[in-house]
């Protein structure tokens, strides 16, 4: 019976791929004898009766621009090491994620297999094939080459027919966007023309509700009109079309005539369509009767859209304050994780400092109790031995000096490391200022027959802190007094060094072995050499040092010959903050 016949409707034709009369693969390697000996094994390949078209790249930069140029290449012959060791695995990244390539297939090559490990390239790219050089003989690369095409063909049909189904529910009168509105309005120009049978052009213009200017919103054109869908933006009409249609939308009603003719809409949102109609012969009253139909029709099926288009407009909205929201919530959490990572460095800086104290004030502490012991036994001799009681003060003295100097030394610790440490910047005389710190450590010094030396200009400016730039030469120049031998010779020196401007301390002491050189710097720090005058140390000087320059947006460095060959401590700031008076 007829109406057991199933007629099909065919697929739309695909557009034919470029160069569909051979395959095209691209040969990317650095080495021009690869892609020699490549054409030569694969001059005579054919496969599905079409021959290869064969594209080569010396590079992986040179591969990106011929891979976003060709977008018919089937296969991709990758090395790996070129301009650089993961060029290749680079160039995998680029096809997948920025040409969003799917269906090209890529055979790594690599004459170096240890560069890029088989098993974890496999797994962390997305290639099809991993081969050595060396293995890839001209049957085992015409094997290799044949399964890639294939599955390369495979993948092309796969992604026809995904193509081909989004067509087709595209076409569906579903009515949900923009895109179904144009489809509609394209529907109905071929449907009014198949409803009065006659060879017609029309062009079909929406104004939504609340607009009162003449800018309309073209959403299809046949015809003459077509090259209205093909122009971006679409606006303005043709002198010809604008005053009618613009009639049209003021008189809100349809208007038939020879050979021009429109059609008003009303949505009960209260948008408006036109669509004019150019007809080759006059319409009957039958054919207005049937236009009038189908147009009230159509209303209901706009409606649908616009209404649909608001509420995406309105969870566009929506999604934007939720992602606004989501993003201050999110910046409150990371405000919260630095607050909590900071907290946690404080209590290891806490649990360090009593470490330290605990350590380092434990001795002058015992000092202190043990001669007050004595100092007490000896008030009750009779009669009282006072030069050895004097001998026992100065002890008593000297370890409180101690004392106090770390204590000072963990408190200026404490002070560079808070959070919300500012400068009070002012021209400063360092020149001026090393002298001075000079001065004030001559008497240690000479204590310990040490040479101190200035070799300082008259005066050299910048921009800074004076306190703090005192402090830190002074933890350079103490330092230098407190490791250097007795009888060894000590230089400070301030000097401009091209862009930066220096100030150095050297020293003839125990010098820095290379485990030394690396944590100098560092907080709490004990390195191998030891005060020669049986000093105290709380390993915060020159961490101190390093944040002062730091703050001041210089560095500090330490150079040192070896150990036994002394050392040159220094900070350095850039010209560009030097300013002078």
């Amino acid at each position: 019976m007829d109406d057991d016949i199933l007629h099909l409707i065919p697929d739309e034709v695909a557009e034919a791929p470029q160069r569909s009369g051979s395959w095209t693969i691209a040969v990317v390697d650095d080495d021009p004898a690869v892609h020699e000996g490549t054409r030569y094994a694969l001059a005579d390949y054919v496969l599905d009766g079409r021959g290869l078209e064969i594209l080569s790249a010396h590079s992986a930069a040179e591969a990106r621009a011929l891979l976003a140029d060709r977008r018919d290449v089937a296969v991709v012959l990758l090395d790996v090491v070129m301009e650089s060791d993961d060029a290749g695995l680079a160039l995998v990244d680029y096809i997948r994620r920025d040409l969003r390539d799917e269906t090209a297939r890529i055979i790594l090559r690599t004459g170096q297999p240890g560069q890029a490990p088989e098993r974890r390239v496999i797994v962390d790219y997305d290639i099809n094939d991993y081969k050595a050089k060396t293995e890839l003989t001209a049957d085992k690369l015409f094997t290799s080459l044949t399964a890639a095409l294939r599955a390369y063909q495979q993948l092309k049909r796969l992604d026809e027919t995904r193509r081909g189904l989004e067509i087709i529910i595209d076409a569906a009168p579903m009515l949900l966007d923009h895109k179904s509105m144009q489809r509609l309005a394209e529907g109905m120009l071929t449907q009014v023309a198949s409803l009065l049978n006659v060879a017609c052009a029309g062009i079909l213009v929406l104004r939504e509700s609340g607009e009162t200017d003449d800018h309309f919103c073209v959403l299809a054109g046949s015809g003459c009109y077509q090259h209205y869908m093909e122009r971006r933006p679409a606006w303005p009409l043709d002198p010809d079309v604008h005053p009618i249609v613009a009639r049209t939308f003021s008189e809100r009603r349809h208007s038939f005539g020879a050979p021009c003719s429109t059609l008003y809409l009303q949505t009960s949102t209260g948008s408006e369509i036109v669509a004019l109609i150019d007809a080759d012969r006059s319409l009957s009253e039958t054919d207005r009767a049937l236009i009038d139909l189908f147009t009230s029709r159509l209303s209901i099926a706009f409606d649908n859209v616009i209404l649909y288009e608001q509420l995406q407009r309105a969870n566009v909205g929506l999604e934007q304050r939720v992602v606004e929201r989501t993003a201050e919530l999110i910046r409150a959490n990371r405000r919260l994780a630095m607050q909590r990572s900071d907290l946690r460095r404080a209590n290891g800086l806490k649990t360090e400092i009593l470490g330290t104290i605990a350590h380092d004030l434990k001795n002058p502490l015992s000092v202190i109790l043990g001669r007050a012991e004595m100092l007490t036994d000896m008030t009750g001799m009779a009669p009282p031995p006072i030069e050895q009681m004097r001998a026992q003060v100065e002890h008593v003295r000297a370890s409180a000096k101690r004392l106090t100097a770390m204590i000072e030394s963990l408190m200026a610790d404490a002070m560079n490391d808070a959070l919300d440490i500012t400068l009070r910047r002012e021209p400063v005389d360092l020149a001026g200022l090393a002298r001075e710190v000079c001065e004030a450590n001559r008497p240690l010094a000479e204590t310990k027959r040490q040479a101190l030396t200035a070799e300082l200009p008259d005066e050299l400016y910048l921009c800074g802190d004076g306190e703090r730039l005192r402090e830190a030469i002074d933890n350079l120049i103490s330092n230098a007094i407190k490791y250097s031998f007795p009888g060894g010779a000590i230089t400070a020196r301030v000097w401009r060094d091209g862009l930066e401007t220096v100030c150095a301390v050297s020293d003839q002491g125990p010098g820095l072995s290379p485990e030394d050189a690396g944590r100098v710097f560092g907080r709490f720090q004990r390195l191998s050499a030891k005060p020669t005058g049986g000093e105290g140390s709380t390993g915060l000087g020159l961490s101190i040092v390093k944040r002062i320059a730091e703050l001041h947006g210089g560095r500090a460095s330490a150079e040192s010959a070896g150990p036994g060959r002394g050392a040159t401590f220094a900070i350095r700031f850039p010209n560009i903050a030097v300013e002078l008076v």
